[in-house]
């Protein structure tokens, strides 16, 4: 063991959840410290504009909201530390939790590592990745000025971020792979760029090859009402859902439903005593900011709950 000095509680992400979870913990003067591999605030924090969070009503920066989630954390004792956590598991009661390579204990662990940007699995797209291909609008949309690209989903996020790249792009393509699951409002929303030609949809489109030349992308093959066509594109942005960040828990005993999220009960806590769950990466989450914001309240009041029966033992 590396560490021998036992934390009260370790969360592994640093999105929204978390960090919500972290200022309920600290004030509760519970020595509280969080794990984040990527970017804190996690998915939100590149997301161009949340338009759904109570008390803002006209919308707030997906890294604005994150930023002030995170000084908010801080302010209060979170401590936040970038390292990517491998592995967790119980040894005499006690958590332990391999960040980078080394071994950390702590009396109970809040997992909140959300989902990642799902993939579509054809060929170029791998190859291509951040050459061409882009999960994150926010992110890489400026790349494309005046270039046409086409954007692969039907959902909220197709959808929503389809009509952000329109400040960029000269025309998109937008890849449905049956209909439009989008809300009513965004549909409305997207209306007015179909109707000005911004935004040609294609319905009932596969998108099955992603190609190029040089290092950059020229064409998207697909397949349109059963006809193989090709798209020229300069690139393609893919919102086709999120998968959430479990891969780390095999082996661990804790139970994951079908799809690889977090079981857990009303209390938020897994199968394993001590070991709690909030947020996107949990069984029966929303995938909302908003939600998982509540349940990273109702997770840190459990795991007061927990510490509290640990010290009357």
């Amino acid at each position: 063991m590396t560490n021998d000095a036992i934390k009260d509680v370790v969360m592994i992400g640093a999105g929204p959840s978390a960090l919500t979870a972290a200022v309920y913990t600290t004030r509760e003067d519970i020595d509280t410290t969080l794990y984040e591999k990527a970017a804190v605030g996690g998915l939100a924090a590149i997301t161009d504009m949340v338009d759904n969070y109570p008390g803002f009503p006209d919308g707030i920066e997906g890294m604005t909201l994150a930023s002030q989630l995170e000084k908010q954390a801080e302010r209060f004792g979170a401590k936040i530390e970038y390292g990517d956590v491998s592995a967790v598991r119980v040894e005499d009661g006690m958590k332990v939790i391999t960040v980078d390579g080394k071994d950390v204990k702590a009396k109970a662990v809040l997992i909140a590592t959300g989902s990642d940007y799902g993939k579509i699995g054809v060929p170029g797209e791998a190859e291509y990745y951040a050459r061409g291909v882009h999960y994150c609008a926010t992110c890489d949309g400026a790349f494309y000025r005046d270039r046409p690209i086409a954007v692969v989903g039907g959902g909220n996020s197709a959808v929503q971020e389809s009509i952000f790249l329109t400040r960029f792009a000269s025309h998109i393509d937008l890849l449905v792979r049956s209909t439009i699951k989008a809300s009513e409002v965004l549909q409305h929303d997207l209306k007015e760029y179909i109707d000005s030609g911004k935004i040609t949809i294609h319905l009932h489109t596969t998108t099955d090859e992603i190609v190029g030349a040089d290092g950059k992308i020229s064409t998207v093959k697909v397949t349109e009402n059963g006809q193989p066509r090709e798209i020229a594109v300069d690139g393609v942005f893919v919102f086709v859902g999120l998968k959430p960040n479990t891969g780390f828990l095999g082996g661990t005993g804790i139970e994951l439903d079908e799809l690889g999220l977090i079981k857990t009960d009303q209390k938020l806590q897994t199968n394993l005593p001590g070991v709690f769950a909030s947020g996107d990466v949990r069984s029966g989450a929303t995938m909302q900011i908003a939600s998982a914001v509540g349940e990273g309240a109702t997770a840190a009041l459990s795991i007061r709950e927990y510490l509290e029966a640990l010290d009357k033992k």
